[in-house]
């Protein structure tokens, strides 16, 4: 594997960026912008109906953004120009043939222009619609493919999806491609063309039978899950992703294409400045809830390892993988972009950082009162959390539901309240259980060469860093990560 500077690489350079309001895209691009402002051109793809819509989003969810700072204070009075020079909007939407391009002036201008293609775009909600989230994470793959084949000067395309994609792995996980015709418990046949027909012919169905909107979307919903929990994964978010993966080995033909799966990413660690966060996204959803005090118990198990990865480690190695891959014809470059393996984090290290921090530095609520948090009670399985549940809030519910009929429904909204949140939270168990249990680490051997080629080939390691080992998970998360929550999530 040769490397040589990155910054050189990307000097006059064209990019075509999908998915472009999504947080890691949003870190990709001023990392590029910053370092490297002699970049020819950035096509970023924003799913918009037109350009006019596609401008309102761009200024209100992108650059708006605390992100651009330091761009904005480099560059002063230039920074609008500059990026009316160097970024180019396009509507579309990669769920749709050709990405959903109209413009065909616009778009043979990206077929011969293009160097690049980095896929960042993505539904990450667990339990989407099937239709919606196939559309996107599988199928979506397919149409960048086919796209990208039409680009006559394309070096290589990254795309970018999850560790996770292994299911209800254990042990270490490779990395490793997933093929067509197999899946992970030994059910035959995953075919995705068999799945978008499931998909139709359920969607007629509820048609047929007079669904409303409302019931078509949580039968949509419950139809990602039951697939993806017949083929051996926890939901449909991962399952649809790991099709899409299994998609660019079929497809791919000639085509240099990287694939990239991060684990659980976190806010910057060093660039453009510390702490940078935005979304609530897994372990944060604990840290927001537990900083406003309506965190009391957790489910999962202390001793398992959490593999987080702050985002702009992810960046840096999209950034290098670029380089390394460029103009290189490849079977299999799959790298995994986490700490599991290199610098384990224990759920007992976030349990204890987060009572460290918000006992020190509680979060002060709309009344201007601090709030105070305690330890969190931690069941270790299924069965006890179900006794916990059942002694706090479903006899509760029972009771309720005897009174209210009792009482000529008087306690109705009650009742009905305790039921649809207690109904909310059994989900999320469910949805998030395989990953609070999780019992494997992913091997990371291909992107230590990559770090290896990089600290020999000539690569700025001092800017485009991505090894977990100089990470101080104390220092990190109690200096870093937890302040970025309050700052720009828990508000």
């Amino acid at each position: 594997m040769e490397l040589g500077s990155v910054l050189h690489f990307l000097q006059d350079k064209t990019i075509l960026i999908t998915g472009a309001t999504g947080f890691l895209t949003k870190i990709l691009l001023e990392k590029i912008l910053r370092v490297q402002p002699n970049v020819k051109k950035l096509y970023l793809l924003l799913r918009a109906a037109d350009a006019k819509s596609a401008s309102h989003r761009f200024h209100n969810e992108i650059i708006g953004k605390d992100l651009f700072k330091c761009l904005k204070e480099k560059l002063g009075a230039n920074f609008i120009p500059f990026l009316s020079e160097k970024l180019t909007l396009v509507p579309g939407d990669i769920s749709l043939e050709d990405l959903g391009l109209e413009d065909s002036i616009l778009k043979e201008e990206i077929h011969s222009q293009i160097d690049v293609i980095v896929n960042l775009a993505a539904n990450t909600n667990f339990d989407e619609r099937y239709d919606i989230s196939l559309g996107l994470n599988t199928f979506g793959i397919k149409n960048i493919i086919n796209f990208a084949k039409k680009c006559s000067k394309l070096k290589v395309l990254v795309h970018v999806s999850t560790a996770y994609v292994c299911g209800e792995g254990e042990g270490l996980i490779l990395e490793k491609p997933y093929h067509l015709g197999h899946s992970l418990n030994g059910v035959n046949g995953l075919d995705v063309d068999v799945e978008e027909k499931v998909v139709r012919d359920k969607l007629y169905e509820l048609q047929q039978l007079g669904a409303t909107e409302d019931e078509i979307k949580m039968a949509m919903k419950n139809l990602g899950i039951s697939r993806a929990k017949l083929y051996g994964w926890p939901n449909t978010y991962v399952f649809t992703k790991a099709m899409g993966e299994m998609l660019v080995g079929q497809l791919k033909g000639n085509l240099s294409v990287v694939i990239v799966r991060p684990a659980i990413v976190t806010s910057t660690f060093k660039e453009p400045f510390p702490g940078w966060s935005e979304g609530v996204r897994t372990i944060d959803s604990l840290a927001v809830a537990y900083g406003k005090g309506k965190l009391t118990c957790f489910l999962g198990d202390l001793n398992a390892i959490v593999d987080v990865i702050p985002a702009d480690m992810v960046v840096n190695s999209i950034l290098v993988a670029i380089v390394a891959h460029a103009n290189h014809p490849n079977n299999d470059a799959i790298y995994h972009v986490g700490s599991s393996v290199r610098k384990p984090l224990m759920y007992s290290d976030l349990q204890e950082f987060g009572f460290r921090h918000f006992t020190a530095k509680p979060w002060i609520n709309k009344d201007g009162k601090p709030v105070k948090v305690g330890k969190v009670t931690v069941f270790s399985n299924m069965d006890s959390f179900r006794r916990f549940m059942f002694i706090r809030y479903l006899l509760m519910l029972k009771g309720l539901e005897i009174a209210n009929t009792a009482l000529c429904q008087y306690f109705q909204g009650t009742y009905l309240d305790l039921k649809r949140k207690i109904q909310i939270v059994m989900r999320l168990v469910d949805l998030y259980k395989p990953y609070l249990f999780f019992k494997g680490v992913f091997d990371d051997m291909n992107t230590e060469k990559l770090r290896m080629a990089a600290r020999q080939g000539g690569v700025e390691t001092d800017l485009f860093y991505f090894d977990p080992k100089v990470i101080k998970w104390d220092d990190y998360f109690l200096n870093i990560h937890l302040p970025g929550i309050v700052k720009y999530i828990l508000k």
